[in-house]
């Protein structure tokens, strides 16, 4: 009798254990949601870099350096942990960024001074790094097609969300600098509850210890492709940097206004008309991808400094909103050139060649753009960037026109039916997510 009843307090305990376990449905939407709010999170100090600014009395040149420490912490964390969970499983690194963020999320909260504000991004970059590559190819665990989508939309979603009701909250709520961060602190905690009841994915393999070495490589038929689709990457991850850094003080000379909706405003349009686009071109071809992103670029960075000079706020905003649509399309086409000439092994090498080109384009330019800020003006400034991301989408777009005129034309993108079958976009790599802010 006691046997019997032992075995069935087990047999109980694992049907309880399954009845509380989320369906597969569920930990989709989970995983997305904490990508959303992981890329909120890195966008809320947007626009409240002013009110940063004018307490501590520091020059856009820190706002910018503030900004560009984050972006070197995603690219190291990315390049480190990008596979990680490969080996460990997906949820020890879904409960270690939630962790790294809540414990960002307190040091923002508290912050009193500048140093506070780097200690918090770093930690707040090795967090979104480490674990957007466990979410990206958990979401391709559940459903490589719709992963795929995600992967691309969700980190633009939540960097332009992240921005906007940031800019919600210091404008008409009490405690500015501690509100917002304390919000997405629930967030996580709800969203780590939600982890706990999530069934691993992944099975567990050996080679933990060498998955952290970054492998870098680009074989030699995506050489050509990857050195065409380099001014574009350039081109829209420095024009993202310039609006999560000094695009709420672009807004402000240009407008006269000091709300901190605007401010945040100007990066949610730019991300969201990203995330738009890449739900709208998912099964164009990659070159024609690619030719929307810099043809967007151009036109769209062109509107806004046309804006500038009339100073016309509506045409800001319109031009912001069609270089979003180049930013999305623009990285996008770019994975999409270069991911098909690679084979399966090669995935991880090429992927990290485009994230260290992404990250350093995201943060570099940025700080650069600080310095020029001081001696010249933010205007000025957004003036030069402006210019040289034109240059740099005309320079790609001349790039794939002279390639298609020749007759080259790069392998297909998986289509929809291709990518529930393909068991080589397990990993992160191949799901084109674009962390960015």
């Amino acid at each position: 009798m006691t046997t019997m009843g032992h075995t069935g307090r087990r047999a109980g305990a694992a049907v309880e254990a399954r009845a509380l376990r989320l369906p597969a449905r569920a930990a989709f939407f989970l995983q997305a949601s904490i990508a959303v709010a992981f890329l909120a999170a890195s966008s809320a100090p947007t626009p409240l870099y002013g009110v940063y600014e004018a307490a501590w009395g520091f020059s856009p040149v820190t706002v910018t350096v503030v900004f560009g420490v984050y972006a070197l912490a995603v690219l190291a964390a990315l390049l480190l942990f990008g596979s990680l969970s490969d080996h460990v499983g997906r949820r020890p690194i879904l409960f270690a960024g939630l962790a790294l963020q809540s414990a960002s999320m307190l040091v923002f909260a508290d912050a009193h001074g500048v140093t506070s504000l780097l200690v918090a991004r770093s930690v707040q970059g090795v967090a979104t790094g480490g674990a957007l590559g466990a979410i990206g190819a958990g979401l391709l665990d559940i459903d490589k097609a719709k992963g795929a989508v995600a992967n691309g939309v969700a980190p633009m979603l939540g960097t332009g969300s992240g921005a906007l009701l940031s800019g919600l909250l210091v404008q008409y709520l009490p405690a500015p600098t501690h509100l917002v961060y304390l919000a997405l602190l629930g967030v996580f905690a709800l969203q780590a509850a939600g982890v706990a009841m999530m069934a691993e994915t992944s099975s567990l393999r050996p080679g933990a210890a060498r998955s952290l070495r970054p492998r870098i490589g680009v074989p030699a038929a995506a050489r050509r492709p990857l050195a065409l689709a380099v001014p574009v990457l350039v081109a829209v991850w420095a024009l993202g940097g310039f609006y999560a850094s000094l695009g709420p003080v672009m807004v402000r000379l240009v407008s006269g206004s000091s709300s901190f909706v605007l401010g945040g405003l100007a990066l949610f349009v730019l991300a969201a008309g990203g995330a738009g686009t890449v739900l709208v071109v998912r099964n164009w071809k990659g070159d024609d991808v690619f030719l929307l992103g810099t043809s967007g670029l151009i036109a769209g960075v062109a509107a806004t400094l046309a804006g500038i000079e009339l100073g016309s706020t509506a045409l800001l905003f319109v031009g912001t909103a069609i270089a979003g649509v180049g930013f999305g399309a623009g990285f996008q086409g770019a994975l999409r050139t270069v991911l098909p000439l690679a084979e399966a092994h090669q995935v991880a090498g090429i992927l990290a060649a485009v994230y260290v080109v992404s990250y350093l384009a995201l943060g570099v330019p940025a700080v650069i753009g600080g310095v020029l800020a001081v001696h010249g003006g933010v205007l000025a400034t957004a003036r030069q960037y402006g210019a040289a991301v034109i240059v740099l989408g005309a320079v790609a777009l001349a790039g794939t026109l002279v390639r298609r005129t020749g007759g080259v034309r790069v392998a297909a993108w998986p289509t929809r039916s291709r990518a529930r079958s393909s068991s080589a976009t397990r990993s992160p790599s191949s799901s084109g997510a674009c962390p960015t802010s």
